[in-house]
């Protein structure tokens, strides 16, 4: 790297990206707090701090590497992540019911965080065909398959909400000029997916019946030769979607997952059990005010009242010691980096580039949404992480590599390789 090469970098996320390593150690520092602590490379900060380190050697190493042979590589990259994947059903290490993890000495990696990074270059890589038209159907099909094959092995290893994260790639789709009816379509079957976990089955299907009826007659008034038979092709479509909600939540989601749907749905009410979390977490959240009770101060924090408060609820612990204020900063960061990596992606000269950076800010979108709204109670837990604060030495690396990426790609937006 010589002095303009440093110089052209984007320093904006560089400086957000190091704020969140700082704001990460901190919290978990806290989170994990006891009186007798000494922070050494054993202890949870500890290897936070060599996840960190490690992160940024990486990083540096992916700067000095040309854009080009990222292209080049995609699907080499993306078979081995799904090749470690399957590995996972052979070797796997099972812990709070996931298989999830390969276990090496007391180290343990996770393959569906690096897959994230694997599709989203193959995703890019599929882009830059000269041949790919997103609003054909036999493109469309193709570009979900690189989405879905991860997706399915995952969920087959009981991780569903690291599974729902490559949904994320979808809102890539439509800046790539995927038509917007599909998104008028995820909305229905979210819509859907809701009303099937909430009321009777055969209430839903009368609820699609009568809708799809309604639509059809309305229309049929304005334009005679309208046929039913796409209608009834809605109806049978609305209904096996809500029987596949019925079998996927009942047969794929474990208890703990189905659990914890019911009580943020208000289905079930359960807060010394499985809405314990939630409770606490919104307890902590409230706790702060506006200003916070001060570093190593939080009530919550200090009593161990939040589970899991140094990894998907480390949001807990800021919000509870820095405040509202301090929360917001912390959104307002996340917003900057975000808009940052969309407008810079908008910039680049060379499709695959531009493909790849809005993976990235669709990708920590998604896990910057789902975790913050798991904190505040309203997404269920589902064990996604907060990027970059969250403890995890597999989600540090993941998404560093993702923003240095990003800064590599960035830096030669004007060369086409």
């Amino acid at each position: 790297m010589n002095k303009d090469f440093i110089f052209r970098l984007d320093w904006t996320v560089i400086l957000i990206y190091f704020s969140f390593l700082l704001i990460g150690i901190i919290s978990i520092y806290s989170s994990t707090y006891e009186e007798n602590n000494i922070i050494f490379f054993s202890s949870i900060v500890g290897k936070q701090i060599l996840f960190c380190i490690s992160s940024i050697l990486i990083g540096i190493l992916i700067l000095n590497i040309k854009p080009g042979f990222f292209q080049q590589v995609s699907f080499i990259i993306y078979i081995l992540s799904i090749i470690s994947l399957i590995g996972l059903f052979l070797i796997g290490d099972t812990a709070a019911g996931s298989t999830s993890w390969y276990k090496i000495g007391t180290i343990k990696i996770q393959p569906s965080e690096f897959a994230k990074i694997s599709t989203a270059l193959m995703i890019a890589s599929y882009f830059t065909n000269i041949q790919t038209d997103i609003t054909k159907t036999n493109s469309l099909i193709k570009a979900l398959l690189i989405i879905l094959i991860p997706s399915i092995l995952i969920i087959s290893q009981r991780d569903p909400g690291s599974a729902i994260v490559f949904s994320s790639f979808i809102l890539v789709f439509f800046r790539e000029g995927l038509p917007i009816k599909y998104l008028f379509l995820i909305i229905v079957g979210l819509i859907l997916f809701v009303l099937t976990l909430v009321l009777s089955i055969y209430l839903v299907f009368i609820i699609i019946i009568l809708s799809v009826l309604v639509q059809y007659f309305f229309i049929k008034k304005y334009n005679s030769k309208t046929k039913f038979n796409k209608y009834f092709l809605l109806i049978i479509a609305g209904v096996t979607f809500c029987l596949s909600v019925n079998f996927i939540f009942n047969s794929v989601f474990e208890q703990r997952h189905r659990d914890r749907f019911n009580v943020i749905l208000g289905i079930t009410e359960d807060i010394k059990g499985v809405g314990y979390n939630i409770n606490q977490s919104k307890i902590a959240i409230g706790s702060g005010g506006l200003i916070g009770k001060g570093f190593l101060q939080g009530t919550q924090t200090k009593g161990n009242f939040v589970p899991a408060q140094h990894t998907d609820y480390i949001f807990t612990n800021i919000a509870e010691e820095w405040g509202f204020i301090g929360s917001m900063v912390l959104i307002l960061l996340f917003l900057i980096l975000i808009l940052r990596i969309l407008d810079r992606g908008e910039k680049q000269k060379n499709i695959f580039n531009r493909v790849f950076i809005y993976c990235i800010a669709s990708l920590i979108t998604f896990h910057f949404i789902i975790n913050i709204g798991m904190s505040l109670g309203l997404l269920p837990t589902i064990g996604i992480p907060l990027p970059f604060i969250s403890y995890g030495g597999s989600s540090m690396l993941s998404f560093s590599i993702l923003i240095f990426l990003y800064l590599n790609f960035d830096v030669n937006r004007f060369n086409q390789w």
